[in-house]
């Protein structure tokens, strides 16, 4: 089973920064944004409770709720099992995962509480969890799906054992799987998690597709400015490009919220990247060619 691209944008926003931008904590402020980033075709918004201590959900919500029709156009990814210290209510005050059927039950009640949403379109498993019952995890999954909670359910930062042993256990199926991808990070690519993840029909989403601004500074600095030129692209496109090229199309997750930056990657996603250029990136930022 291979991956069909189910996100039909050429990038998500990630608002793992939006309690950091005093400057759109206004409601109104907020859905201005996110109004003329629909506008422009860019309708994934990719979220986590541990985004400011749950504060970028409420943030979102709050927008949403100020203008009510922007629900209906934005769609919502989500992440969850993650409990920082500060949250953990036990006396060892410790970061850990929590998977239970009753923690994800509720993490998904209030993830759309805060969201303001009636649905997430992807509600995904922050982390691996060590001591998930499969089974139970499961089924709080495809009852959230039946109840209409869910469009889907997914992963993120799994490797095959540990999903494919939560699939065996549903009824739906684990539709999207969010990795660390890029050129900074290109692993995935050879030692199996990508292609497994394809092999089973699992649509990738790459988180930090710019390596956290290594991909710009790194090895591949050099060869990234004049082919960004060559191209009439900027080099974050250029990167960004590099993992649109994937099988399934990969949706980059991208950090920034700035709207020149935003519109410039909008304007650079129309490129596909010809096969020669692509390897030739990589082996700039791996420091070797293909064997």
């Amino acid at each position: 089973m291979s991956a069909a691209p189910v996100f039909d944008a050429p990038f998500a926003l990630g608002m793992m920064a939006l309690h950091e931008a005093p400057a759109l904590h206004a409601p109104e402020r907020l859905a201005d944004w996110l109004e003329a980033r629909l506008d422009q075709g860019l309708h994934w918004f990719d979220h986590a409770d541990i985004y400011g201590d749950r504060a970028g959900e409420r943030l979102f919500g709050d927008a949403l709720r100020a203008r009510p029709g922007l629900a209906s156009r934005v769609k919502v990814v989500t992440k969850a099992d993650i409990v920082t210290p500060e949250r953990d209510a036990s006396s060892f005050a410790v970061k850990h995962y929590d998977s239970s059927a009753t923690y994800v039950a509720r993490a998904i009640d209030d993830a759309l509480e805060r969201l303001g949403v009636e649905r997430l379109d992807h509600f995904l498993l922050h982390r691996p969890d060590p001591l998930m019952d499969a089974e139970a995890t499961g089924r709080a999954l495809d009852d959230a799906i039946a109840a209409g909670k869910l469009g889907a359910a997914g992963v993120s930062n799994f490797r095959p054992e540990a999903w494919r042993r939560l699939q065996a256990a549903m009824h739906g199926r684990l539709s999207a799987h969010q990795l660390q991808l890029s050129l900074d990070h290109p692993q995935p690519l050879f030692d199996g998690l990508f292609d497994a993840l394809i092999g089973d029909g699992q649509a990738p989403m790459a988180w930090s597709p710019l390596g956290g601004g290594r991909v710009l500074t790194g090895p591949a600095r050099s060869l990234l400015l004049s082919q960004a030129e060559a191209f009439g692209v900027s080099p974050a496109g250029l990167a960004l490009a590099w993992v649109r090229a994937l099988p399934g199309r990969p949706l980059p997750v991208i950090g920034s919220l700035k709207p020149e930056r935003i519109e410039t990657l909008c304007r650079d996603a129309a490129l596909e990247l010809p096969r020669p250029a692509w390897f030739a990136l990589l082996e700039a930022a791996r420091g070797h060619e293909v064997a």
